[in-house]
């Protein structure tokens, strides 16, 4: 701490030359909290899915219909507790722009399985009786600021199109940190009644709640071998593989991401370490005369290391302050682009150990060159 002074009047000798550096990093921290709050937005569905769940497609893809009977097959399999079934409705709120996810469930089963969207029962019972009843999740109905009650148009983009008046009849939420609470949810039987003919009576996916998740493994070969052969063959697979390879379908995010942020790392180093080397060689003369005075060479490192530190740490909480402020306002924005966007508390950490260890690095090689001067050949150049 006694040395506390002459770090800070080292910093500010070129005001203008640290405050672009300060600048830089916090930029270029903000790019690299936002590439992980993305990464992460990805990865959530894989972290958050349930692990007594699967997912059951049709082995062609899914975009492939099911019928609607596998369900009740799907139920004679030991180990399976519950299936529910979903069809994308892939209906438009006023504008294109205005996304999110519209699923036709199965009203009777939908709580079994999906136990952690939870709805109260005075408005589930509401959404039961009420064929043009639909469900919001919380964080949609508050996007377009709906309540119990409202009358929510959509035109309807698939199946022959058309438009419709939905009861808003309740709004659920999830127990889950980060769970899924924007999606739409309709009545199965509405949706079959108006359905085209080739859509009749069929599923776009299963969702089977197992007895235990030790089961999924063996459940899953089960569904498959019993469809084997059949006109509508399936595929069987965990929540969270399931929405690994949902993820994947936007690209390789993570190469992506990681490529983006190694440049962000290599870029900080640069202009980091570009300023330590350039404020070393304006004071050769000045670092000479304290180790002629009895500073150490470690001292002497201590000093422009910590200096490169105190640059870094100040642009990295800069940087993540203008993450926190900013992240919310861009989530807002993508919304139905992207999945939520939640800076945590563990990015946040990550963040600060970012900026310590490029500070550290960037201060190194000129600090070691600090540390290594000869005196009298330093004071023979003044």
């Amino acid at each position: 701490m006694k040395f506390l002074g002459l770090i800070f009047a080292n910093l500010f000798r070129k005001k203008l030359r640290l405050v672009l550096t300060i600048g830089s990093f916090a930029v270029a921290l903000v790019l690299f909290t936002f590439l992980a709050v993305v990464k992460s937005a990805f990865s959530r569905g894989t972290e958050i899915a349930g692990a007594d769940r699967l997912v059951v497609v049709s082995r062609i893809g899914l975009t492939q219909l099911m019928p609607i009977s596998h369900r009740d097959k799907i139920l004679t399999i030991p180990g399976v507790k519950a299936v529910t079934h979903n069809h994308w409705f892939g209906g438009v709120y006023q504008d294109e722009k205005n996304f999110f996810p519209q699923f036709v469930i199965d009203p009777e089963n939908q709580r079994k399985v999906m136990t952690e969207l939870v709805v109260p029962d005075d408005q589930w019972n509401n959404f039961l009786k009420d064929r043009m009843g639909a469900i919001a999740g919380a964080r949609t109905a508050a996007r377009f600021h709906w309540k119990i009650g409202d009358r929510i148009p959509i035109k309807t983009t698939l199946y022959g199109g058309g438009s419709s008046e939905f009861n808003l009849d309740g709004i659920y939420h999830s127990e889950r940190p980060g769970g899924d609470e924007s999606q739409f949810w309709l009545q199965w039987k509405y949706f079959d009644e108006n359905a085209p003919a080739p859509v009749k009576s069929t599923a776009g996916w299963y969702v089977v709640k197992l007895n235990s998740p030790d089961d999924a493994v063996s459940v899953a070969k089960a569904i498959d071998e019993k469809f084997a052969n059949s006109s509508f063959e399936t595929k069987s697979e965990t929540e969270s593989a399931f929405a690994a390879g949902f993820a994947k379908q936007f690209g390789n995010i993570e190469l992506l991401i990681l490529t983006i942020g190694g440049v962000v790392f290599f870029t900080l180093l640069l202009v980091t370490g570009n300023t330590m080397a350039i404020s070393v060689r304006e004071r050769v003369g000045e670092l000479a005369v304290l180790k002629a005075i009895g500073f150490s060479g470690r001292a002497v490192l201590f000093f422009v290391l910590a200096e490169s530190v105190v640059i870094a740490l100040v642009g990295g909480i800069l940087g993540l302050t203008l993450a926190y402020l900013l992240i919310p306002v861009i989530g807002i924005a993508l919304t139905g682009l992207l999945p939520p966007l939640m800076l945590s508390k563990s990015l946040l950490t990550l963040g600060v150990g970012f900026a310590l260890v490029v500070g550290v690095i960037s201060g190194l090689l000129p600090g070691i060159g600090a540390m290594r001067m000869r005196v009298v050949n330093a004071l023979r150049r003044v």
